[in-house]
């Protein structure tokens, strides 16, 4: 009860930072409420004392003649029981609203500003969830349950001195079993099922994300028949959630029992036990009427015991989203420099850097060091996880480099403004996003003051002139309405023209032709033509025949260089380079053995 108690107050008064001028409602609600419990007991009171005025006036009732007063003031002390809670429950859900609003706002202004680092970790599936559902699960619980939360805390001290008023006796019998249904929610709440919301949530979080990944993927998933393949993690998930739900429940069945029976407990101990003291007592018509009013009063106690347990759940589930939403709004946003510098230079220098992701032991980079002159174009290649991804998403500050530091014409990256470092680096990512809007406004993403001539120039040098050509309402045709659709490939080029139409002077290209068939490839190569020109460029390629001219490779493998040069000065190293050469090579064969075997 101490630990609910204590843990009502640090949801509520995290509530009321984001309540606002708006507190005093949340604050008004709980007064509200907890008069409204207070006065919800009176009608009890009133009903013994009508029938104490029956058995007085016995065997004539007609005697009874203050039963109808008291009988007005139980409907009067129940009205104004009703008229407290409903305003109550005005100011909990006015109060609750801001909240909400307040929640998702401050949430969503956050989110903007921390790096795009963040993102790779916390996909959009589980922000939604957090953000959405957790601030709507705190309304719910502002408005509904924290007046019954304040009623709850109140109850208990009203209920055990009325208990104690009429017979003490007989208020023991009602508080014993109580005591013990206090001691098996304890239980209940505590050991391994302590952490049990905040496992709920994971597991809610990872469902949700995998659903919004596999409902997006369904497109994909359906042209290479990978249907169950692809079900599988979201499957997981699920099962995961019941599994943890199902065993949860069968933890919670003997307390649960226990709990139900021992709240009820009073009702089936009163009659027994009023019986022995009857047969015992002296003047048995006075405790005759204190039973029956126990008897009457009984019920409310195992009322109230539900609801101190349900309020328990309720806080956890409270405290446990705002946990989560508190996760976001203390996410660590990158250091803001007080001396911004500029500079027209754009080569870029890497100085001894080092990098370890967040919550991970083993450095992703170390100590790497080269310089990308200007105008120059460089290509990261190595195994899978080797750091190229990494290298290049540093330079846009995703993260910050944990040692030695990145530089843009002489200035570090970390005493560039925000806005500044985005204008001049544009990014072409594997994984190209459109929006549901026209492939003109898709593509003056890059540019919001571009005119509709700039964005066609764009969409020509990028090679999209034949992926206009077949849409419907050509660049205005809004992508994913009415089947119109685009396949890997033509995604890649609308984001090589966002890129052209940016026309900043650093590119970053992150297996820009990874999901690219041959035509689409040809296309993009020849894209790259008018995106690269008079540009700085850091490319990471798996098909190692788009970089053979590439001025300088850099062969990435477990964070650090291991090998550095063009193409046929690599090749002559017999290294890493020219196995990976070779087993590309053997792969090309392969392909083109197996289409003639099918010609």
């Amino acid at each position: 009860m101490i630990k609910m108690e204590s843990e009502q107050k640090s949801t509520l008064s995290k509530l009321l930072k984001f309540a606002g001028k708006h507190r005093f409602l949340i604050i008004l609600a709980i007064v509200l409420s907890g008069m409204s419990a207070i006065l919800s007991l009176f009608p009890f009171v009133c009903i013994w004392f009508v029938v104490k005025d029956i058995f007085r006036a016995l065997p004539d009732v007609t005697q009874a003649t203050e039963s109808i007063r008291y009988g007005w003031m139980a409907v009067g002390f129940s009205l104004l029981s009703i008229v407290f809670y409903f305003a109550s429950l005005m100011c909990s859900h006015l109060a609750a609203f801001r909240v909400e609003k307040n929640m998702r706002k401050e949430a969503m202004h956050k989110i903007v500003t921390l790096p795009l680092g963040f993102f790779t970790k916390n996909p959009s599936g589980k922000l939604r969830k957090v953000i959405d559902d957790n601030a709507s699960l705190t309304h719910g619980f502002l408005a509904h349950q924290l007046p019954d939360l304040s009623g709850v805390m109140i109850m208990p001290i009203a209920i055990i001195i009325i208990l104690f008023i009429f017979d003490w006796r007989l208020g023991l019998v009602c508080l014993a079993p109580i005591f013990l249904s206090l001691l098996i929610l304890k239980e209940m709440m505590g050991g391994n099922n302590a952490e049990f919301m905040k496992t709920y949530m994971d597991a809610l979080e990872d469902m949700n994300a995998s659903a919004v990944e596999y409902v997006r993927g369904i497109p994909v998933v359906k042209v290479f028949q990978q249907t169950v393949y692809s079900f599988k993690n979201f499957h997981k998930s699920i099962k995961g959630y019941s599994d943890f739900a199902s065993e949860y429940a069968i933890n919670c069945r003997v307390p649960m029992i226990g709990f139900t029976i021992t709240i009820h407990a009073p009702a089936l101990l009163l009659t027994p036990i009023g019986i022995l003291f009857i047969l015992n007592g002296s003047d048995y018509n006075k405790f005759l009427l204190d039973l029956i009013f126990y008897m009457l009063f009984s019920p409310l106690v195992a009322v109230m015991m539900t609801k101190i347990m349900f309020s328990s759940e309720n806080v956890m589930a409270a405290k446990e989203a705002l946990i989560r939403i508190d996760e976001i709004l203390k996410a660590k946003n990158l250091k803001e420099t007080d001396q911004i510098k500029e500079t027209n230079k754009n080569d870029i220098v890497f100085k001894n850097i080092g990098f370890t992701y967040p919550d991970n032991d083993k450095a992703a980079i170390e100590n790497v060091s080269f310089t990308i002159p200007s105008g120059k174009t460089f290509a990261l290649v190595g195994p899978s996880g080797g750091g190229k991804s990494t290298l290049a998403s540093l330079v846009a500050r995703f993260w910050d480099v944990d040692d030695g530091s990145i530089e843009i014409g002489g200035v570090n990256v970390k005493d560039f403004d925000e806005k500044e470092l985005m204008e001049k680096i544009a990014f072409v990512f594997q994984n190209s996003n459109l929006f549901k809007t026209s492939l003109l406004e898709n593509i003056r993403l890059a540019n919001k003051e571009a005119s509709r001539e700039e964005v066609l120039r764009a969409a020509h040098l990028a090679q999209c002139d034949d992926i206009i050509e077949k849409m419907p309402q050509g660049i205005d045709t809004v992508v994913g309405t009415q089947g119109v659709y685009l396949s890997g490939g033509e995604q890649q080029r609308i984001a090589l023209a966002r890129a052209i139409l940016k026309n900043a002077p650093i590119i970053i290209l992150d297996e820009a032709t990874a999901f690219a068939d041959p035509e689409n490839e040809y296309q993009i190569q020849k894209a790259f033509e008018s995106l690269v020109k008079d540009k700085t460029v850091l490319m990471i390629a798996h098909r190692l025949s788009s970089i053979k001219d590439v001025d300088c490779i850099l062969v990435i493998k477990d964070g650090k260089i291991v090998e550095n040069g063009d193409h046929q000065k690599l090749l002559h190293k017999n290294g890493t380079y020219k196995k990976m050469w070779e087993e590309y090579q053997t792969s090309i064969s392969w392909k083109v053995g197996k289409e003639e075997a099918y010609v």
